[in-house]
Parts: structure tokens; sequence; C-alpha cells
């Protein structure tokens, strides 16, 4: 059985991504420490804090269906989630961001059923800024003004946007963008580029390097919903629900 998508738990959703954001403000103002994981990547007091504020509230909202959150999978908390919608939550995307203190990361929460993101809302609360996506369309909201419904863009006649990981590059990408007609290169941290991209502010946002499902499904869903598509280089849509929640290389594209 599937979780009911309305408008005001979509609401909801993006509420505890607020507050997530909120427990990771706290800390990002401190002399916070960093350790290392076990695949060396950097965490932080605010990944487990805001972890905590989110599992605690999906528990509240839905408590039918598995979690399955970074922090909390590297701690062993592995749930099988064959047959069944479940969430993926990365509770601070852009570790490396976030100790460089450029305010490129992210809160990302998603709704997976059948392989594919119903339901994703990135917040960057360093910008104050949230997007989110689900069957009802995709919005952004910036500071104090309202919602707004986005949509990607057409590929403009001179050329497209393409925007490249800001501490993930590889040398493969060049490679991958000279067969593109290329008018601006941009650099993003976490998951603000995939929804630069259903914002109809660039165009094409490949990753030809390692990523975990809970890296993309938010910002897959908003580009999604966005009129857009994230595929493997093969062109078929990137699943969820992948043995190990490993990611293949993908593209993610405007219209």
């Amino acid at each position: 059985m599937g979780f009911d998508l309305t408008p005001e738990r979509v609401a909801d959703l993006c509420a505890v991504a607020r507050r997530a954001g909120e427990a990771i403000l706290a800390i990002y103002e401190t002399d916070f420490d960093v350790a290392a994981k076990a695949d060396a990547s950097p965490v932080t007091e605010a990944d487990d804090a805001a972890e905590a504020v989110i599992l605690a509230a999906l528990a509240d909202i839905d408590g039918d269906h598995p979690v399955v959150s970074e922090e909390a999978f590297a701690g062993g908390d592995k749930p099988d989630v064959a047959g069944t919608p479940f969430w993926l939550v990365d509770p601070l995307d852009g570790t490396k961001e976030f100790i460089k203190r450029n305010g490129e990361f992210t809160v990302n929460i998603a709704l997976i059923e059948d392989g594919a993101p119903v339901f994703g809302v990135v917040h960057a609360p360093a910008i104050d800024a949230m997007y989110w996506g689900s069957d009802q369309g995709a919005f952004a909201q910036s500071g104090n003004d309202g919602p707004r419904l986005i949509s990607c863009r057409a590929a403009p006649a001179e050329g497209l946007t393409a925007l490249v990981s800001r501490s993930h590059r590889t040398p493969e990408i060049d490679t991958f963008l000279a067969d593109y007609t290329i008018k601006d290169q941009t650099s993003a941290g976490s998951s603000l580029k995939f929804c630069l991209v259903a914002a109809g502010e660039a165009d094409l946002y490949p990753r030809l390097g390692r990523t975990m499902e809970w890296d993309t499904a938010a910002g897959h869903a908003v580009t999604r919903f966005a009129g857009g598509r994230v595929t493997t280089v093969d062109g078929a849509d990137l699943a969820y629900g992948k043995p190990g929640f490993e990611n293949p290389h993908f593209i993610v594209r405007g219209a």
C-alpha cells in the first residue's frame, strides 16, 4: 500500500526538511568536528542531528514504510525495501560543502514507489531555498517568498548551460560534454544541481562518478515533476531500490 501524498502531507514533509536544516545551521555556526566514515567520506555532528530530526518525523508521518537514511545505513541499519514504497534520506548532502562553509549543502528527503521517486524535497538551509516535486508539480521557494511553480526549459539555441560537481568533477566530464554545444559551465554542490535544471536555470548535469541513491532521489523527483529526466548513460530512467543502493553514472537533462 502506498503513501497518500496529499498537499497537506507534502507541506508537512517540507516542514520536516526545514526543521532538519535548522538543526544543521545550529552546528554550522560553531567550531564543529569532522570525522571519517568507513568509506573515508566526511561526517559531522550536523549529519547526525539532521537525521535524528527526519527519522523521528517520518515515524510520526508514516510508520508503515521503511526508511533508508545515509548515516543509519552506514551504521548497519539496512532495511529490506523489496516490494514496498520506501523513503530515501540524505540528512546533509554535500558534507564537503558544509565543511568548506560555502552554503551549497542540502537536506534531501524522497519517497520511492516501484523504483521511481514520487516525491522529493531538497532544502538548502544556508541560502534559505527549498525545492520540491510530486504529482502536484514542481515548486521552489526562497526566503519569505511564496512557492512558485518551476519547469525545465527547452534547450537554448545558442547552447546549453552544463552543471558540474564542485567537489567531485572527473576528467570524463570534459569528454562527455564535447558532444554538446555548451555555452556555459557552472559548478555547484549537492542536489542543487538537479534543482537548477528543474528550475530552467541550466540544461545538463552529467555525473560520471560514484553516488548513492539517497544522494539523488529527492533532486530526481524535483527534476522529474518539472519535466526533465534523469537517466543512465544508456538512456534508461535511473531506478531506485538497487542492491547496495549504489547508482550507476547518470545524466540529468532538462526538457
